[in-house]
């Protein structure tokens, strides 16, 4: 169960917002040479570990694309419609962060421009085998198609059977996906990261999956490839007051819980009148889940916290920085706007965490750990780039040309300034004297 604390004191807050950690050492160490291996032999080496991790033996890497057509008659139509729902509001949400371009005259003759561009090459990874994610293939390649990336490759492990899910297939032939390869873990990644004979490098990493695939992925960046977001174990916080539903607040903390061992949920209110009916619940709806061990260690990570007002509340939010966090409290439109760090916020009392999981349209790839402070979760921008254009005309560069001359000599550029000089030389004999060619 949660432990609670009262009123915790401002110096305790450091150590209450800390996530459980794991000892990385070890496992640093083996996805390095999993991904050197790799990068070294290709297909050879990604097939050795892929029958070693993932149990798919014999099966090719690439799922032909007449599978991935054909996939949805394998499943209810229930089931469809609600993974066709999902996409449509994933759709219409990230079609209307489309970013527009810019046009600024700076000065007189002076033009900056930017223009977004999409990623040409980018790598799906998608959790799959006991728990096949395909909510994830919505999640990425439906903004990786909007934002116009060429080649949308998805990796993601075999289930028991040595295949893909058909769900995941089915979400990834409506999504847009054009390569998708049956091979997860850290091998899966390393894969996308340097390229093999079948799958190609990618431009850009992104996806969630357990501490392999995530310290592989921070491996990638290093290795030159761009990844989403540094990501670990799901968390949550949750505000509640008396009038929060407890069995609504119990389910929330129980399915964050049940993603696994390291998650993590806080629970914060201003009284100790809404832990107790909260903690009942939370015990009589546990026993109803098949995966109480998962949910009782994540519990123990838990924690619940009462705070003396609510600024003293949203003050420790901000500093815990939630991955997701659920205001369920009557005065939710005056805690939003007191907001500044979270991955994305669910507002009210009929909001759940698994609606943003699945299927209200905002994104689920979110930044956990406390990188909400700087990072923001997966948007349509996260599959583009930005490029700027700058344009100096002969009747600008006087304008601008002395301050960057001027700079760069304080800077002990010399180089700097004379790429300025020499062409304000030019502008100045050319007005005293219109340069005309010599006639030999």
């Amino acid at each position: 169960m949660l432990k609670k604390i009262v009123h915790p004191p401002k110096e305790k807050w450091p150590e209450l917002a800390k996530r459980p950690v794991l000892d990385t050492g070890e496992l640093e160490s083996q996805v390095r040479d999993i991904m050197t291996e790799v990068r070294d032999g290709g297909d050879r080496s990604l097939l050795y570990y892929r029958d070693l991790y993932d149990r798919a033996y014999g099966n090719g890497l690439e799922v032909p694309f007449e599978e991935m057509e054909k996939a949805g008659d394998e499943l209810s139509f229930q089931l469809k419609d609600a993974i066709n729902l999902a996409a449509r509001n994933i759709e219409k949400f990230h079609k209307a962060q489309m970013p527009r371009d810019i046009n600024v005259a700076t000065m007189a003759g002076v033009t900056c421009s930017r223009k977004c561009l999409p990623l040409e090459k980018v790598g799906l990874y998608v959790p799959g085998g006991t728990a096949p994610l395909f909510s994830t293939v919505l999640m990425l390649a439906i903004p990786a198609r909007i934002a116009g990336c060429r080649e949308i490759t998805v990796c993601t492990p075999p289930g028991e059977n040595g295949k893909v899910h058909p769900a995941i297939l089915h979400a990834a032939f409506i999504s847009g996906v054009t390569s998708l390869y049956s091979v997860g873990g850290a091998h899966a990644v390393a894969a996308m990261t340097f390229g093999t004979e079948t799958i190609p490098a990618v431009d850009k990493l992104f996806g969630p999956g357990n501490q392999y695939v995530t310290m592989a992925k921070q491996a990638a960046s290093m290795w030159g490839t761009a990844i989403d977001l540094p990501a670990g174990p799901s968390e949550l916080a949750i505000i509640a007051d008396t009038g929060s539903n407890p069995d609504f607040v119990s389910a929330d903390i129980l399915s964050q819980a049940e993603h696994g061992p390291d998650s993590q949920v806080i629970l914060t209110a201003t009284t100790q009148e809404v832990l107790t009916p909260v903690f009942g619940s939370l015990k009589r709806q546990l026993q109803k889940l098949p995966r109480y061990n998962t949910i009782v260690k994540s519990l123990e990570n838990s924690i619940a916290l009462v705070f003396e007002d609510y600024n003293t509340l949203m003050e420790f939010i901000n500093l815990y920085a939630p991955e997701h966090l659920i205001i369920s409290t009557s005065n939710y439109r005056e805690l939003q706007r007191n907001v500044k760090n979270a991955g994305t916020v669910f507002l009210g009392r009929f909001t759940p965490e698994s609606t943003g999981d699945y299927s209200s349209g905002a994104n689920h790839t979110l930044p956990t750990n406390g990188f909400a402070k700087g990072w923001s979760g997966v948007d349509l921008e996260s599959f583009m780039k930005r490029v700027t254009f700058q344009e100096v005309s002969s009747s600008g560069l006087p304008l601008v040309g002395e301050a960057a001359e001027t700079m760069a000599l304080a800077e002990g550029l010399d180089g700097h300034a004379l790429a300025v000089s020499v062409r304000l030389d030019h502008i100045k004999n050319s007005l005293q004297r219109p340069w005309e060619p010599s006639i030999h």
